[in-house]
């Protein structure tokens, strides 16, 4: 007889053996009661005979008694007994409390069902998913992302995102393709940020900026209904209705709208005083986003802010760069791509040289992901989204270590 879960007894019938952590012994002798619970669901239990204390990891053989419409197990024997050197209390830091009182063995269950919705909605659209390395020769840069290196002998880092390797299947043949893969990122710690996070990207082959904006509002809407039933949610503390349509508005429209900033003005900014533009974005223009009750596409960066994004063919000034904002949480960062490797080289040699400048480090150029774009990589857009912030508003949790494993503070 195969041994079940405590979450399993729900579905059982019959006579059964039920293992899992004793939480509760009511009864001083035999006939005694006592509870049993996994990361998922706590089960009561008649014992006859047997020896537990609070604690103890056990296997019960009894038969399943559903009468009441809670599942119980009744006449039942210990058959087998663990105890710990060190039993879990309620309030310490200790894996039983955090996975089971403090609901992360839920949240994870809830996890799956969300990342599964994702994979399902992908394999609607015909995308391929992929799996591309996490320790590369180069990991982009974007002068706010710094990377883990590994060693020793050549240069290797964790990846800040896929981009790049991804890209290359692109130029390769691959008309859709989307992963579901772990970034690295130093220094990222706090409620929306974790060393260790992650990430969905997708590109789309001959596809526009807006094409891939669609696609990320209809995402975040069928993940958003799967996990919490409704798209009435909240985000950072705010009411969020993701059932109305997102909102579309360019940079140099939030800073005229929200900042008092003219458009021109705006964008010239970028290139004349980039503290001064951060400035008013982070301390102005995104409060102001984080109070509107809709989603918000952030789009047409100031091109010095899109390093591997096109030049919008309408206003060289911007780049078709967006951004999502949900209630304050800045979700995704999308592109219609730069394919041009003369330029993209020029932006990467410019990047390089802005980190030496300012003291941080500097990586190398990968020159496998440029021969890729001279070999010919089609117009395409894609989209990096952090998915365990998604995740966290589907779930109404207050930051994204709430619905990961094991967060950087739990390490």
């Amino acid at each position: 007889m195969r041994v079940l879960a405590p979450s399993d007894l729900f579905a059982a019938t019959g006579r059964v053996r039920v293992g899992g952590r004793v939480s509760l012994v009511l009864g001083e002798s035999a006939p005694f009661h006592l509870e049993l619970s996994d990361a998922f669901a706590r089960v009561r239990a008649r014992v006859l005979d047997g020896l537990v204390a609070p604690g103890d990891l056990v296997v019960v053989e009894g038969d399943v008694d559903a009468s009441d419409g809670a599942p119980r197990i009744v006449d039942a024997r210990v058959v087998e007994r663990h105890a710990p050197v060190r039993p879990p209390s309620a309030g310490d830091p200790n894996e039983t409390d955090r996975l089971g009182r403090r609901g992360v063995g839920a949240r994870l269950r809830r996890r799956e069902i969300g990342i599964a919705a994702v994979r399902e909605l992908f394999a609607r659209e015909g995308f391929l998913e992929v799996e591309t390395p996490a320790v590369v020769p180069s990991p982009g840069l974007d002068l706010h992302l710094d990377a883990f290196e590994v060693g020793p002998g050549e240069p290797a880092f964790l990846i800040t995102s896929p981009e790049y390797q991804m890209k290359r299947l692109l130029a390769g043949g691959v008309p859709r393709c989307f992963q579901i893969g772990h970034c690295f990122r130093r220094g990222e710690v706090g409620a929306r940020h974790n060393p260790e996070f992650l990430m969905l990207e997708w590109y789309r082959a001959f596809a526009g900026v807006d094409q891939v904006i669609d696609d990320t509002e209809r995402l975040v809407r069928f993940v958003v209904d799967r996990l919490a039933g409704t798209l009435a949610v909240e985000a950072e503390g705010r009411a969020v209705d993701l059932a109305r349509p997102f909102e579309r508005l360019s940079v140099a429209d939030a800073f005229a709208r929200y900042a008092g900033v003219a458009q021109d003005e705006a964008i010239a900014l970028a290139s004349t005083d980039e503290d001064r533009f951060f400035a008013l974005l982070v301390d102005v223009v995104e409060p102001a986003l984080a109070a509107v009750p809709h989603g918000v596409f952030l789009t047409d960066y100031p091109t010095p802010f899109a390093s591997l994004a096109r030049r919008k063919p309408a206003d060289p000034r911007v780049a078709e760069r967006f951004e999502l904002y949900v209630g304050g949480v800045e979700l995704c960062n999308g592109f219609g791509e730069l394919t041009c490797p003369v330029e993209q080289r020029a932006r990467l040699d410019h990047d390089r040289d802005l980190r030496a400048r300012l003291g941080k480090p500097t990586y190398p150029i990968d020159e496998r992901f440029l021969a890729a774009l001279e070999e010919g990589m089609p117009p395409a857009a894609g989209n990096a989204l952090g998915l365990d912030r998604l995740l966290a508003i589907a779930m109404g949790a207050g930051t994204i270590g709430d619905v990961q494993t094991f967060p950087h503070g739990w390490l």
